[in-house]
């Protein structure tokens, strides 16, 4: 292992951080998947991924380009987070459960030249998917789908065994690296600007689709720095990576977290809670991430089997309300005794606060922390927009570095989330006390977090409202002990109809995403309005529990 040495990898672009490690940390372990025997040094890492970046500048992927990556957390995830970087392409991530509207819909709206995937995951065939939403691929010989829907889409791209008909084999781009030069390549990676937008994700609101949060290299490599930084990152830790590359919680405070400091990843392709063990056990993690639910399922195994995890020290607990009496499990049986909160959405980054690392048990479960270095937080009442007193809720907003650069091709929606002084408007209620440790009391949006799982209660009501038997529907969150919150839909039947959640359930499966689908339902004859007609979904929500 190469000795330590004072790391400053911030305000440089993502291509070029990996080659600063390439060069500063030849030999030491970048990427560690033990199932597959496959362990790349920095050195390799680099070599690898400059590779794939020219196979795809031969492919025709060009710099500002957008490229879809629908996959879980394979190697080649990785890789191309890196590749694409050194090119200027844009990397846009994709929800490994979404359904074939909704990727219809990402791949329209983000104008993607590319599709990468892999062949499917759990119980959704990507390869079908993507068939169905373009039924010529499976008949064409040229790779290119050309499809009228898709006018911007001109490849897929096709990572694994046996490609399947009009894709092209990721394994090629190797061989077709021999047609680029390393001098173009380069040129790319020079003329690359820290505010280029370089990272796409799709994020649920109130109204309306997705919306695509443009994110730039300064964005999301500092962001990641600083957090890494509150941790205490060196080379020395390896960080066991659970959760979704697809997500800022994957890709930003867990690939770019751990990379700004020289540590080591160990990601699991997807989350295993016996494998995550077994993991930390075998590969001497000394970081672990993970939303409530991924916490508790590692509990449980503790319950049954026994792992050595005396090499755990830090780790971050985010995504969803996390409770008191999980955090200190956490802490006491499984050696996470410097955990942090995070709190932030994706249109920041996502950090905006963290819990210090040495701050008492009290501190790092009863708050979100403090705001990160160089991001400015305040209060403001929602309806004055004055700044609140301290302790007084209000709305948390957010100024900064971190900020996105707007949502794509959506300046309404854009203006709508950042005002003309530069704040970002999170929708959540918080307070903030004379210490400047900030506690989350409440969301002022109808946004759904299950399970870390961003969910817009509009887009399964206009799913549902297309149901023969339905005539208006309304969908908010409940809490869940395992989840945090759960889906539940209130449901006002057409004259003599009869509905069952099975039914309800059955109509959802297959149109979106199974995390998306309605867990309860309540059927009422009319909804609680404000006196100007508009629904009152805390309402909602209060009688459902009240009738539970």
């Amino acid at each position: 292992m190469s000795a330590h040495k004072p790391i400053a990898y911030c305000d440089v672009t993502i291509g070029e951080l990996l080659t600063l490690l390439a060069r500063d940390y030849p030999q030491h372990e970048a990427l560690v998947y033990p199932d597959r025997n496959l362990r790349y040094n920095f050195l390799e890492l680099e070599q690898r991924a400059k590779q794939i970046a020219r196979g795809l500048l031969d492919l025709g992927i060009e710099r500002g380009d957008r490229v879809a990556l629908w996959a879980t957390n394979v190697p080649e995830w990785i890789v191309l987070q890196f590749a694409l970087a050194k090119i200027g392409a844009i990397l846009v991530t994709v929800n490994t459960s979404l359904r074939a509207t909704e990727l219809a819909y990402l791949l329209k709206q983000s104008e993607a030249s590319t599709l990468i995937t892999i062949r499917g995951f759990r119980d959704v065939d990507y390869v079908e998917t993507i068939y169905a939403i373009i039924p010529k691929l499976r008949l064409t010989k040229t790779a290119d789908p050309h499809a009228a829907h898709f006018p911007f889409l001109r490849r897929v791209i096709f990572i694994g065994d046996k490609t399947p008909a009009g894709m092209v084999a990721y394994d090629t781009l190797m061989e077709r690296a021999a047609n680029v030069s390393e001098d173009r390549l380069d040129r790319l990676g020079v003329i690359q600007i820290l505010d280029d937008v370089i990272n796409m994700q799709y994020t649920s609101g109130t109204t309306g689709f997705p919306k695509g949060v443009m994110l730039t290299h300064r964005n999301i490599l500092n962001n990641g720095y600083w957090m890494g930084e509150v941790l205490g990152y060196t080379p020395a830790d390896r960080l066991c990576l659970t959760v979704p590359l697809f997500h800022c919680f994957g890709c930003v405070i867990g690939v770019l977290g751990a990379y700004t400091h020289a540590t080591t990843l160990v990601p699991l392709e997807s989350f295993d809670p016996l494998k995550t063990l077994q993991y930390i056990e075998q590969e001497n993690c000394t970081a672990l991430y993970g939303v409530p639910t991924m916490f508790l399922a590692e509990l449980e195994q503790l319950e049954t089997h026994s792992f050595d995890l005396s090499t755990l020290r830090t780790g971050v607990m985010a995504g969803s309300l996390c409770p008191e009496p999980l955090m200190r499990n956490v802490m006491a049986k499984m050696n996470l005794r410097e955990l942090a909160i995070a709190y932030g959405l994706t249109e920041a980054s996502p950090g905006i606060t963290m819990t210090p690392r040495h701050d008492s048990i009290e501190l790092r479960t009863q708050t979100v922390g403090r705001v990160l270095p160089d991001v400015e937080v305040k209060i403001v009442d929602p309806t004055t927009g004055h700044e609140c007193a301290i302790n007084q809720p209000g709305e948390l907003c957010a100024r900064g570095y971190n900020i996105m650069k707007g949502y794509y091709n959506n300046a309404k929606a854009t203006a709508a989330a950042i005002d003309a002084e530069g704040w970002l408007h999170t929708g959540d209620q918080a307070t903030m006390d004379e210490a400047g440790y900030l506690r989350i009391t409440g969301r002022l949006k109808d946004l759904i977090i299950r399970g870390g799982e961003n969910i817009a209660p509009k887009e399964i009501e206009d799913l549902l409202q297309q149901h023969p038997k339905i005539a208006d529907v309304y969908v908010y969150g409940v809490p869940d002990e395992r989840l945090g919150e759960e889906v539940a839909a209130a449901i006002r039947l057409k004259p003599n109809a009869a509905l069952t959640l099975e039914e309800v359930r059955e109509f959802c499966d297959g149109r979106i995403a199974r995390f998306k689908i309605p867990r309860q339902l309540r059927f009422v004859s009319e909804f609680p309005m404000t006196a100007s007609g508009k629904i009152q979904k805390y309402k909602l929500r209060e009688m459902h529990l009240k009738n539970d």
